[in-house]
């Protein structure tokens, strides 16, 4: 893809991807999987108010969170890991997402009319589980992929890792007119921490106000795409691309990180599971960047925000979202998708955005040629968008 280093400025020598003739990138299956379903206010009844000793100010962060139903491998009123170790922690990872991502990557196959034997990248986002042989091996096996297919695995990058990930795979597919696969999963709720004495207590600290937010938030989820080369006159070396190819074309991607607010959002490794750090601050400084980074995305290809005709802004939290809308200019209605997916499914880290744009393709009517927005954010603090257009 096109690198940015500031918005509307290209890297010397890189190419621009909607030139005449270059090959392209279409976005032509998609689907997730989720485990059971737990709603909100039966996890703060059945575990969380005595987890926090009724604490006032968690029971008013889970009602404002915006969220009626989540999933979890894990259900807290079922089950407490909060005392179990890292390592049963992963090995739990491996036994669940295993099923859960082959079920995504099947279905998001058989929407594009891909056979997984075709498939010549495929590419793993998590930073929720880690094992070696990890899910790219072990799904590349179970689903009948190639032995020669290419794998890549992108970790711990966080919410807004599914983007790189999608800018990597298309990549890929303009470079080998192949297709790729890119499956985001994400299983939170394996990090259920332990509650501080603080946190029970009538004046808990700001590290324990973070952990009642992340717990609040996350769920989990896995979700797939397959990236086809678009159809020309010769087609694909394997005849994939032979025919006529509906989707996304993925036009371009961009980043801005700010480095001197890297401590506001952090995701440790612990003894106990990995645990979340999330200042009240990182709305603040998202909406710094929001509006200068999209701006640059649209302008480098001669667009403006009034010609987007569909937002899948991820939902990191109801007012991550309100900071988009105010700083974009949109209506609510913009971002109708990615309420929605907040409230059916909270925050699934990386694989959110992706959810959000299975939920734009749905519910919104998109005309051959409409621009796209794709936005996520994450630790660094990292703001990533990209540009998509129907076809």
């Amino acid at each position: 893809m096109v690198t940015v280093t500031e918005p509307g400025r290209r890297t010397a020598g890189s190419p621009d991807p909607a030139a005449p003739g270059r090959g392209r990138a279409v976005v032509s299956g998609a689907a997730h999987a989720v485990p059971a379903v737990m709603r909100q206010d039966a996890l703060w009844d059945g575990y969380f108010a005595e987890h926090y000793a009724n604490n006032p100010l968690a029971a008013r962060v889970w009602r404002t969170a915006g969220i009626e139903r989540r999933h979890g491998v894990v259900d807290p009123t079922v089950e407490d890991l909060s005392g179990v170790g890292t390592g049963a922690r992963m090995e739990r990872f491996v036994a669940e997402a295993t099923p859960l991502g082959a079920r995504a990557v099947s279905a998001a196959l058989a929407e594009a009319g891909v056979a997984a034997a075709d498939v010549g990248l495929f590419a793993v986002v998590s930073c929720t589980g880690y094992a070696t042989p990890g899910l790219d091996i072990l799904l590349a096996r179970d689903l009948g992929m190639d032995p020669g297919v290419q794998r890549l695995v992108i970790g711990h990058m966080g919410c807004y890792a599914a983007l790189p990930g999608l800018g990597a795979v298309s990549d890929f597919v303009v470079a080998h007119r192949r297709p790729a696969v890119l499956l985001c999963l994400e299983l939170t709720s394996l990090h259920v921490q332990p509650p501080s004495e603080t946190s029970r207590s009538a004046t808990p600290t700001p590290a324990d106000l973070q952990q009642m937010v992340a717990h609040a938030l996350f769920s989990d989820a896995a979700a797939a795409v397959v990236v086809r080369p678009a159809a020309t006159s010769e087609g694909g070396h394997d005849g994939t691309a032979a025919a006529p190819t509906s989707g996304l074309e993925v036009v371009d991607v961009v980043a801005c990180t700010d480095p001197s607010t890297s401590d506001l959002m952090t995701w440790d490794v612990t003894d106990l599971g990995f645990r979340m750090g999330l200042s009240p601050k990182v709305p603040d400084v998202l909406s710094q960047h929001v509006l200068g980074l999209v701006d640059g995305l649209l302008g480098a290809h001669g667009l403006g925000i009034d010609d987007v005709a569909g937002w899948a802004v991820h939902p990191g939290g109801r007012r991550i979202l309100e900071v988009a809308q105010e700083r974009l200019g949109l209506d609510v209605a913009a971002l109708a998708p990615s309420y929605e997916v907040l409230r059916e499914h909270g925050n699934c880290s990386s694989a959110t955005v992706l959810l959000v744009l299975e939920q734009l393709r749905q519910t919104e009517p998109l005309a051959p040629g409409d621009p796209v927005v794709a936005m996520a954010f994450g630790p660094g603090l990292t703001l990533y968008a990209a540009l998509l257009r129907a076809v």
